[in-house]
């Protein structure tokens, strides 16, 4: 059929659904068959129909009437396709004359297929049969109708509730043997969908503006009008049991299908096209059910047991025994890899694995140099898998990387913010002075501004790092430890080397921590206990903002050193603390008890470090609150990186390098308060 239009969708249309329906208008036809007489060459015979009457007709998938608009009707052509059915493949002939009388189709044409439905309806129409005709077209927009209003289509007026198809585009005509019984009967063509939906304005949108009829996707509708009543086909000389025959086998055609359907259940849709359209009967259509269900031969899955990158590494971290391994590795992986290589791998056989994979041909690990080419060049064999035995390494060593970094003193981590920074560049941070406190909002709205004062705070990253190697020696001698010891040392390292910079730059403070900022209390009463912590408590407390007014932020740490840790938890947790002198008055409770959470350090009163003090102690803010001192990482990496290759041609064996981007730097002097702790 003719490709619908883009329409503009009426105002009084209803909404519409998912697509342009196609429509197929059943008239009782008043067709004429002729053979054309002259000359001495057979003439063609010719038809001509009433197509369409132009009147209301019920439809299978509308609930109420439905009429064609022919006004707007639109005919691309004289010469349309003239079928059996609206079935491509029976071809009748063709039109030469379509017009639209006196609210009628009117359509003539010839009988030019050499087909045998073409051979079929001369013969019957001669024989007196009545045909119908069927008019194919696609709807482009309709109206809706309801009840109460009137319509005037056609040149005559309808009483709703009706469906006005209001644009649509003829396609072809077709001859359709079968009509109802009465004016008011109705009849649906074999192409025609046969579910009923809702059409009391229950429709859908279109994507491009269009009418439609909500009908769940399907396509073609069969609008049917009264056949012509039995006392007018008397009159044509119609043998009334030619009809019957006819009407029995459009019946069992009906039957036919509804079992196929009914058999099919909605589950297999393509043997129940299939059926309908070869004609199978309900035998054969069971048969071939039967046989869709039969159940079929299980799939055989045969897991990959090869040797990857995931087994390899699980291999190494068993032989290292790594606690907790299910929490780093897969399960299947560790499966595999214990099976496989029963209590772990050996350094010697991880390398020779992966070169193997990379295409290396030697049985043994004489030739160390070439296995440990082919081990760190994946895909120097083309078409062969590869596997990273430097990516292995990395990870493997990774994980004890970060044993021995937690292995060593993170107090600082417990006092410190954390800044996340993208590059080495120094970076500054303000903080808002003065007008920081909000002001009444005036009537008309308007927010005052805060301001940003003079106060800034700086830091930058820095790179730090180290190179380790697992020499030849190592390899040749297959040590299980070299793997792992190398790792733990970089991690250690990377550990005790943020410690160094931090405290080194958190202790040597003297111009941080000073009377001038408040911030600072010396003398006998500064003796880390009830009185010298209250004392603290107080200064700190009693810290202002720019305007002088309370900063309003509470302590919350007590760091001491190692020589205080005692006395530090014992003003944590102790309900009272008792004097045993006999001269001495005290309180029973401990004010304090429950404030401060008590934090130590070792590098507080470490002789290396400028600064350092057994009797000095601070109070602190959270760092999340006023941070006296901040930890810049680079990219947020808070862990050490570590990265294995092959060594430099000079070295045999395989090199470790790990690094750490970070920077330490004082922040805001009002966020802590030091006690010397001695006069």
């Amino acid at each position: 059929m003719a490709k619908s239009r883009t329409p503009t969708r009426s105002a009084a249309s209803p909404p519409e659904s998912a697509t342009p329906q196609s429509i197929e208008i059943t008239a009782a036809a008043q067709i004429d068959i002729e053979a054309a007489s002259g000359g001495g060459q057979a003439a063609l015979p010719r038809f001509r129909m009433v197509a369409y009457t132009g009147s209301a007709m019920r439809v299978a998938g509308w609930r109420h009437a439905v009429i064609l608009d022919l006004a707007g009707l639109n005919i691309p052509s004289q010469m349309r396709p003239i079928r059996f059915s609206h079935d491509p493949a029976s071809g009748v002939g063709h039109t030469d004359a379509i017009r639209i009388e006196q609210g009628q189709l009117i359509a003539s044409g010839l009988v030019s297929r050499d087909t045998p439905t073409a051979r079929e309806i001369v013969t019957s129409s001669k024989n007196g049969f009545p045909w119908q005709a069927s008019v194919g077209a696609s709807v482009e927009e309709f109206e809706f109708i309801r009840e109460g209003q009137k319509v005037h289509v056609n040149g005559r007026e309808f009483a709703g509730p009706v469906n006005v198809v209001r644009k649509a585009t003829l396609g072809e005509i077709s001859f359709v043997d079968l009509g109802a019984d009465g004016k008011t009967s109705v009849n649906v063509a074999a192409i025609a969908a046969t579910q009923e939906n809702n059409m009391d304005g229950d429709t859908k949108d279109n994507e491009n503006g269009t009418s439609a009829p909500a009908t769940n996707g399907v396509v073609s509708q069969a609008l049917v009008e009264s056949a012509p009543a039995a006392d007018d086909a008397s009159r044509n000389g119609t043998n009334a049991s030619a009809i019957e025959d006819i009407r029995a086998q459009a019946l069992a055609e009906t039957s036919r299908i509804a079992t196929i359907r009914r058999l099919c259940a909605g589950q297999h849709l393509d043997i129940e096209a299939q059926a309908i359209r070869e004609g199978w009967d309900a035998t054969r259509t069971e048969l071939e059910i039967l046989r869709a269900n039969r159940p079929k031969a299980p799939a055989i899955h045969v897991p990959d047991q090869s040797v990857s990158t995931q087994i390899l590494e699980a291999a190494r971290l068993i032989a290292a025994r790594f606690e907790d391994l299910e929490k780093h590795c897969e399960e299947r992986a560790l499966d595999l890899a214990a099976k496989r290589f029963r209590g772990g791998i050996g350094l010697q056989e991880l390398l020779l694995e992966a070169a193997w994979a990379n295409g290396y041909s030697g049985r043994n690990f004489r030739d160390s140099r070439n296995v440990l080419k082919f081990a760190f060049n994946p895909g120097i064999e083309a078409g062969l898998s590869t596997i990273d035995i430097g990516g292995i390494l990395s990870n493997v060593a990774n994980k004890f990387l970060l044993e021995g970094f937690f292995s060593v003193e993170r107090t600082w981590r417990n006092i410190t913010a954390v800044r996340n920074v993208s590059d080495f560049k120094t970076v500054t941070s303000y903080r808002l002075i003065g007008k920081d406190q909000y002001e009444i909002v005036a009537p008309g709205g308007e927010l005052k501004h805060g301001t940003l004062g003079e106060e800034q705070y700086t830091n930058k990253a820095d790179t730090y790092g180290l190179l380790l190697a697992i020499d030849r020696r190592d390899i040749i001698n297959d040590d299980l430890g070299a793997i792992t010891t190398v790792p733990r040392k970089l991690g250690r390292g990377s550990g005790l080397k943020i410690n160094d910079v931090f405290w080194s730059i958190f202790m040597a403070n003297s111009d941080f921590f000073k009377t001038g900022n408040n911030n600072f209390l010396s003398g006998a009463d500064t003796v880390l206990s009830i009185d010298g912590l209250t004392k603290a408590e107080v200064a700190f407390m009693d810290q202002v903002d720019g305007d002088g007014k309370p900063l309003g932020m509470l302590p919350a740490i007590l760091l001491v050193p190692t020589a205080l840790s005692a006395i530090g938890s014992q003003l944590f947790k102790s309900m009272e603390l008792r004097d045993t002198t006999a001269s001495t008055k005290y309180p029973v409770s401990n004010p304090h008890q429950g404030k401060f959470r008590v934090e130590v350090s070792r590098y507080l009163s470490n002789a290396q470090y400028t600064g350092n003090s057994s009797k000095a102690w601070y109070l602190l803010a959270e760092a999340a609150d006023l941070p006296v001192i901040e930890v810049a990482f680079l990219n947020g990496q808070e862990s050490p990186t570590i990265e294995t290759a092959e060594a430099d041609f000079n070295v045999l064996g395989i090199q470790m390098r790990g690094y750490h981007d970070f920077g330490v730097n004082l922040q805001d002097p009002r966020g802590g308060t030091k006690a010397k702790g001695e006069a």
